[in-house]
């Protein structure tokens, strides 16, 4: 795990509020290369340019934008692994074939949603999302499925607030893990783009 740049963690606190204003739809990029040709250029591949023993920890749909980890080790790759398998890891979200909740055949899953803000005049509501598991497209699932699908959301929004937004307004904003050598805690922060 690389921690040299440090203007990319920060103490998780009411300061995510103030966000740069930076939403590029062509600085996008997979986690990890994609079966076609030209989907493989990707996080991981661009890091393994520059560090070839880093190996992918978690992934981001490609739709959303944020915090993202990788390993530059085995040892660090087993146990932050372990860790999103425990876990021991601490993430919060700010808003593959289509998902639906399906309670006799489906898989269990979790995420905590808490209120951040409302906008009344525009009747929105940015939440803060804590996914206690992590199936595909869980939490874009899990709030179309309460009613409140997420802006820009080209698979589970309706038309009407799907076009309210070129991209997602999804974000993985902040995550927080233990350094697998030192067992420092280590948090992650990137502020919303929106």
């Amino acid at each position: 795990m690389n921690t040299e740049n440090e203007n990319n963690t920060k103490e998780h606190n009411d300061s995510r509020k103030n966000t740069q204003k930076r939403d590029d739809i062509s600085l996008r990029r997979l986690s990890v290369p994609g079966r076609a040709e030209d989907m493989y250029d990707s996080v991981a591949y661009r890091v393994q340019q520059r560090y070839p023993e880093a190996s992918t920890v978690h992934r981001l749909d490609w739709a959303t934008s944020g915090v993202i980890i990788m390993a530059r080790n085995l040892d660090a790759l087993r146990n932050l692994n372990k860790q999103f398998e425990l876990r021991q890891t601490q993430k919060d979200w700010e808003n593959r074939p289509r998902q639906i909740v399906d309670f006799e055949k489906g898989k269990a899953s979790q995420t905590l949603v808490t209120v951040d803000s409302r906008d009344y005049d525009n009747n929105r509501t940015r939440v803060i999302l804590k996914p206690i598991t992590g199936r595909s497209h869980q939490l874009r699932v899990h709030l179309q499925q309460i009613g409140h699908p997420i802006i820009g959301d080209q698979l589970y929004a309706p038309a009407e607030l799907r076009d309210c937004s070129p991209r997602l307004l999804l974000h993985a904003e902040w995550l927080h893990v233990t350094h697998p050598t030192t067992g420092e805690q280590l948090e992650f922060f990137d502020p919303s783009p929106f």
